[in-house]
């Protein structure tokens, strides 16, 4: 049986690595829908082709219009790297101006497993909003790596994806 991961991507530097990332959760027997915040959409344009082919799947940035059928199956748990401080705190807020955010919120009320990777300077995460938003999601039940994320060292992808498989079960 295929496992359906949504890979939820914010506008942060290891955005660029999001290929290789696919290409990893797909060797460990993923099925990856992937979702880009506009930014991220933006930055990546000239391989939006590229990833729908690699994944077999439009990706999205947008919402769809009303009526609409679904394009994606049901995600079995939902990573979200990077996550941007807009996102994180967003989402905590329950602000669902774009599909990313609003995939996440709705994830929440449908109990989806989640996992949050923060790529957030050390400035942002100053910002008493970013403190509250990170425990808002945990008591929300998402599962948020952010020991280092701040610290300029390797992005965690790794520890990432093993995170979204031991909550998925």
């Amino acid at each position: 049986m295929t496992r359906t991961l949504y890979l939820f991507a914010g506008a942060a530097p290891p955005v660029f690595d999001i290929a290789r990332v696919i290409e990893d959760a797909q060797a460990r027997g993923w099925d990856v829908c992937l979702g880009l915040t506009p930014t991220a959409a933006r930055w990546l344009e000239p391989s939006l082709d590229g990833l729908a082919a690699l994944t077999g799947r439009p990706v999205r940035f947008e919402y769809p219009l009303p009526g609409r059928p679904e394009v994606w199956p049901a995600a079995d748990v939902i990573l979200v790297a990077p996550a941007t401080f807009n996102t994180i705190n967003g989402w905590a807020l329950g602000l669902t101006e774009t599909f990313v955010v609003g995939a996440l919120a709705e994830g929440i009320g449908k109990g989806v497993p989640m996992v949050a990777v923060p790529s957030v300077n050390a400035a942002l995460t100053q910002h008493p909003q970013f403190e509250r938003s990170v425990e808002t999601l945990r008591a929300a039940g998402v599962t948020v790596l952010f020991e280092d994320a701040a610290t300029g060292s390797e992005y965690r992808w790794q520890p990432a994806l093993a995170a979204a498989e031991a909550v998925a079960g």
